[in-house]
């Protein structure tokens, strides 16, 4: 079942205009066992939740997708809401500048990126750049959960969702019938440290991946046991010489390699493909790297992208723009190459709201005072999401309870049955009965 839904851009004016948000509706598939709504939300900032309504047994399994009608939304800006954040076209122009300048000429070209990409956001979208906060988000979810007719409803948010999550049932306590928040942010964490913690996850990932490769003579980039001292040479060597997989795309430099990389640490059922993809990169052909940097952008068969990563920057600008200029930024590059000496530059290389015109509306400091129990889920191996800063989220919830679930991936729901018992019975009976649980 499908609909769109109109919120205010800003609920204190409402005449100032309207988002129309697209909703998906499943029914829970047996009515006689219906608790109630549960809305869901992937993550992002700036993915569009309709899929997991489209589908839910994929993603949550029978007992829930039977007592449960999933409720999926594209939030404001983002998906097939609209209006939604555009900003560009062609995603080479911009992300795959140098990330490590060695001259002026470098550095002026990686700033003239970042430059521009707020410029064309504000040409295009200037509009709504102001009101696609995750607070306003979270009113939309009250909105929703009153045009449904029900008092209390059930939440299940991925990665920022459990952010969107989280701010939800602080500022609308006393709607929360339950809610999970898999693969949790740490909500006192600033646009840097919150930066840092994420640089020091994927590098802790991909150090174990190469030590594994190392140690693996069926490793495609084994490189006789030194898998790090080859990938060291060939992140330097692309630097000097970018592979050209095709003349309409960007050459495979370093942005493009360490966005490949980063793809693949979200989850070890990809890091086959990157194996092959170093190892053909060693050969000459950057083929591989640039299909997993695509795979990072969302970018499709036909060439063109979504409005992900454009809706992700315009919320986390709103949200915590961070250091407000060049000079800031570049500041913390140290602390940045400390804590991930192979990948830093993946994290130092643009001034994403540096040059960002629409004015912060930072979410409110996480409390979940009132909400009752709150199962958080952490992951030992999440290079996005680390397992500490789930543990934090806990903490800083009034009743939160943490599942810390053993796997190399993003989020934890669904890696085994003792995960998604637990979370299940809990959305079942709104009850949980421990404080920890190891999975």
């Amino acid at each position: 079942m499908c609909a769109t839904f109109k919120v205010p851009y800003d609920y204190g004016n409402p005449t100032v205009g309207q988002f129309s948000l697209k909703l998906v509706k499943h029914p829970a598939a047996k009515p006689e066992k219906r608790i109630g709504s549960m809305l869901v939300n992937p993550g992002g900032p700036g993915f569009g939740g309709t899929f997991l309504a489209e589908d839910p047994i994929s993603y949550f399994g029978g007992d829930l997708v039977d007592s449960f009608d999933i409720i999926g939304w594209d939030p404001r800006g983002t998906g097939k809401s609209t209006p939604a954040v555009d900003c560009i076209d062609n995603y080479d122009t911009y992300f795959t500048t140098d990330p490590s300048p060695q001259n002026a000429a470098e550095k002026k070209e990686l700033i003239d990126a970042s430059r521009l990409f707020s410029e064309e956001c504000e040409k295009k979208s200037g509009d709504i750049l102001p009101y696609v906060s995750t607070n306003n988000t979270v009113r939309d979810m009250d909105a929703i959960r009153a045009a449904l007719g029900e008092d209390k409803i059930t939440y299940f948010g991925f990665s920022y969702g459990s952010e969107l999550g989280a701010t939800w049932l602080t500022m609308f306590p006393g709607t929360v019938r339950a809610a999970v928040l898999d693969g949790a942010t740490d909500p006192e964490a600033d646009y840097i440290q919150s930066g840092l913690d994420q640089a020091k996850g994927f590098e802790k990932q991909f150090s174990m991946f190469l030590k594994q490769c190392s140690k693996d003579v069926k490793c495609a980039f084994h490189n006789k046991g030194n898998a790090e001292g080859a990938y060291d040479k060939l992140i330097e060597d692309l630097d000097a010489r970018p592979l050209v997989v095709n003349e309409k795309r960007a050459p495979v430099n370093q942005a493009v390699a360490l966005t490949a990389v980063s793809q693949a640490m979200y989850s070890a059922t990809i890091w086959d493909e990157l194996e092959q993809a170093l190892a053909d990169a060693q050969k000459g052909d950057g083929a591989g790297l640039l299909s997993l940097n695509d795979d990072y952008y969302q970018r499709k068969g036909d060439g063109t992208y979504g409005n992900e990563l454009e809706a992700f920057n315009a919320i986390l600008c709103l949200d915590d723009p961070g250091p407000l200029t060049v000079e800031e930024t570049d500041s913390y590059t140290p602390q940045f190459e400390a804590v991930a000496p192979r990948l830093a530059h993946g994290f130092t290389s643009g001034y994403g709201c540096v040059f960002w015109k629409a004015k912060p509306d930072r979410r409110i400091a996480i409390t979940g005072k009132g909400a009752g129990p709150v199962i958080v889920i952490g992951t030992t191996g999440d290079a996005a999401t680390p397992l500490e800063s789930s543990r934090r989220m806990t903490s800083a919830l009034e009743d939160g309870r943490l599942i810390v679930v053993t796997a190399n991936r993003h989020t934890g729901y669904g890696e085994n049955d003792c995960v998604t018992t637990a979370v299940n019975k809990y959305l079942l009976t709104a009850s949980v009965t421990f404080a920890e649980k190891l999975c």
